[in-house]
């Protein structure tokens, strides 16, 4: 059993499921539901469903919105402590899912914003980190989010890196989150991020110019599976077959069945097919986290 600490935010997810395109300036038929969310909790709450254990580090407003989000990870299991620590209100995601199940989001890091470094629980029995993008991205969090990573890298716990998606990595110089991506042990990216990171239109060229900058470099590709690299091992597997509903946390539920399993493994095959294995689980299922019957 391993222990992941999960870095970044939770949020409240506003999803409307449209049932037609955009009339912009006029109304459009949809479906509107709220899901408790945020990249960093969403990994937590999926990896207490791999038997492991997940302990989120980031902020909540003290609201009525903030009292659901602790109140839905105590239902997970998920270990916490001071997330209602800010005078901010708690984040939001507004998120868009098209006919497709293909989803555009539009965030608001909220009281994540204030996250500080004494936020940290004891690290020693941390195995590995996930760090979400956004705590980076995010320039009131970014100086505690690399003080959090310095300290990671003083006691050697392996972080695994989301950068979020790449409309949210033009905010700051690609150079800047190419040196974040140095930081770290590992990289989970999708086809479009890859390209955009590795510089290159070209998929396995743009893996093998980021593994020139960490070791290991996966890739989500959606309905064609996934893939990754680290040292001499290189994996490629398909996706798990499933009907797709929504695909809100299917990247996050992927990183939560990937990352325990790659540190218990250090099987790049097994770890790729942990992480699409969820990942076919979440996109059958409205919202980013699981089912919690």
């Amino acid at each position: 059993m391993k222990k992941i600490l999960c870095i970044g935010d939770v949020a409240l997810d506003v999803i409307a499921q449209l049932k037609e395109q955009i009339n912009y300036g006029n109304d459009t038929a949809s479906r509107i539901s709220t899901h408790p969310g945020g990249q960093a909790a969403n990994v937590a709450t999926w990896i207490t469903r791999t038997n492991n254990i997940a302990h989120l580090v980031a902020r909540v407003g003290n609201d009525p919105v903030g009292f659901a989000l602790i109140s839905d990870l105590d239902k997970y299991g998920v270990q916490h402590k001071g997330l209602m620590n800010s005078g901010r209100p708690s984040g939001v995601v507004v998120i868009l899912v098209d006919s497709n199940g293909e989803r555009t989001m539009f965030p608001d890091n909220g009281a994540n914003a204030d996250l500080e470094v004494s936020d940290l629980p004891n690290l020693d029995d941390i195995d590995g980190v996930f760090l979400s993008g956004y705590a980076l991205l995010d320039f009131r969090s970014r100086d505690a989010s690399l003080a959090m990573v310095r300290k990671f890298h003083e006691r050697k716990i392996p972080i695994f890196f989301d950068p979020t998606t790449t409309g949210a990595m033009k905010a700051v110089p690609k150079s800047e989150v190419l040196e974040w991506v140095g930081m770290c042990d590992g990289i989970l990216l999708n086809n479009e991020e890859a390209r955009y990171l590795g510089e290159s239109t070209d998929i396995e060229e743009a893996e093998a110019n980021l593994q020139k900058i960490v070791p290991l470099v996966v890739i989500k590709l959606g309905s064609r599976g996934a893939t990754g690299i680290y040292k001499d091992q290189f994996a490629k597997v398909p996706a798990v077959t499933t009907n797709v509903v929504d695909t809100t946390g299917a990247g996050d539920s992927f990183a939560a069945g990937f990352i325990p399993k790659w540190l218990a493994t250090g099987n790049l095959e097994e770890a790729l097919s942990a992480g699409t294995a969820l990942a076919a689980k979440c996109v059958a299922t409205v919202g980013a986290r699981p089912p919690l019957n």
